[in-house]
């Protein structure tokens, strides 16, 4: 008999029995006979008692011992998948010996337990700042470069810094308000127009300065450049200097500033300012830097990339469809919307959706029944990933709340 002692727990089984794996750490320490080449297989050997001693789990070693017995290892539910493997690796035994339901069920478990921990460290790294205080530490302005870092990016590191991301969010809000205000008839005027000059003036110059502050209080020129947060940053306030850049091409010339004023309103040039001024609606997006919220649904996109392009397949399959069927029973009536494919696509996607505009509606029977079709496909459709996505976006909020804490 072989008499091992795993964890203070004695275990005895024939040699004969352990010899029939030779390739596992029991079936070799029966098969030994240089004591040498033993002890370097156990932990401990007791001599008076002819005693194996390995430091391991011993209600893990409760199923190694059985599946030397039975030949087979069994698995049960409960256990953790990284300790198991680990404990059957040291004892030199191998999965395939497991029934293959047991297999299944415990891979599906490996599976889980990698996806958790991929998702808790991509977790962490969303709220990982790109520089951490210990790296000013004997570096150029080291000191003042991290009072400035703790002001920007670690907003609970003091009063100050709690302020300065309050007026974050204020100055992204108030240009949001002002470039809507902007469109309004009544504020086209000189003096409304004037005011809304100003107010994006003292917005450009608050995201100008946020910006020079994180520039400068940045370990690595390379990794500021490349964090995604930095380049919405720029992205916001990269338009009003474009357009100044534009407005002012030559002031001294006055004919050549008067013909570029027309240019603006009748050619390409003016489109371009219209597009560029139109970027400051990226500004919004400098609000993910301090909300959870807008982390956690940008976290919950990524992660779920694979069920949302799933769900546009699907509706693009919806509209497709639909869509020739409405056309092959609708095309003939005198008068129809329906008059290609094509036309017919609108209607599929409002129908798909379930907005029901109803600007464009069968008239036949047929067509009727292809609509109801349409729009039970659609309710079924767009209730199927709702709770998935939004039972993940409640767990990832949650878990980003508590890494925040």
């Amino acid at each position: 008999l072989l008499n091992i002692n795993v964890g203070g727990k004695l275990f005895q089984i024939a040699c004969k029995v352990v010899a029939r794996y030779p390739v596992t750490r029991l079936g070799k320490l029966a098969l030994y006979t240089d004591p040498m080449k033993k002890l370097q297989l156990c932990d401990d050997y007791s001599v008076p008692k002819n005693e194996y001693f390995f430091d391991r789990d011993p209600s893990i070693f409760h199923y190694i011992f059985h599946f030397y017995r039975s030949g087979v290892l069994w698995i049960m539910e409960e256990m953790c998948p990284s300790k198991f493997v680990e404990e059957i690796e040291y004892w030199g035994i191998h999965l395939k010996y497991t029934q293959r339901c047991c297999r299944i069920l415990f891979e599906e478990k490996q599976d889980e337990l990698s996806e958790y921990l991929k998702i808790e460290k991509e977790l962490e790294a969303e709220l990982e700042p790109m520089d951490s205080g210990e790296q000013f530490e004997g570096k150029f302005l080291g000191r003042f470069r991290k009072m400035i870092w703790n002001l920007i990016e670690n907003p609970y590191s003091s009063v100050a810094a709690k302020i300065i991301a309050v007026l974050s969010s204020f100055f992204v809000l108030i240009s949001i308000v002002g470039m809507t205000l902007s469109t309004v008839e009544e504020m086209k005027h000189k003096t409304g127009k004037m005011w809304m000059e100003q107010l994006e003036m003292i917005c450009a110059i608050f995201f100008t300065s946020e910006y020079i502050m994180r520039l400068i209080s940045s370990s690595s020129l390379k990794n500021f450049l490349r964090a995604a947060f930095n380049a919405v940053d720029l992205v916001a306030i990269l338009p009003f200097y474009i357009q100044i850049l534009f407005e002012n091409l030559d002031e001294a010339d006055t004919l050549y500033h008067e013909e570029l004023h027309k240019v603006e309103n009748v050619s390409k040039l003016g489109k371009v300012l219209k597009l560029i001024k139109l970027m400051r609606i990226f500004r919004i997006l400098k609000l993910a830097r301090h909300s959870t919220g807008l982390r956690a649904f940008g976290f919950t996109m990524r992660q779920c990339y694979q069920q949302v392009c799933c769900l546009f397949l699907f509706i693009a399959m919806g509209v497709f469809t639909f869509s020739a069927l409405m056309h092959s029973v609708e095309h003939d009536v005198p008068g129809t919307s329906f008059t290609s494919i094509p036309y017919a696509w609108w209607w599929a996607a409002v129908s798909l959706s379930t907005v029901g505009y109803g600007d464009t509606v069968p008239d036949t029977v047929l067509g009727r029944m292809v609509a109801f079709g349409c729009i039970s496909f659609g309710i079924i459709l767009n209730g199927m990933p709702i709770s998935i996505l939004y039972n993940k976006f409640s767990d990832y909020y949650a878990k980003l709340k508590a890494h925040e804490i």
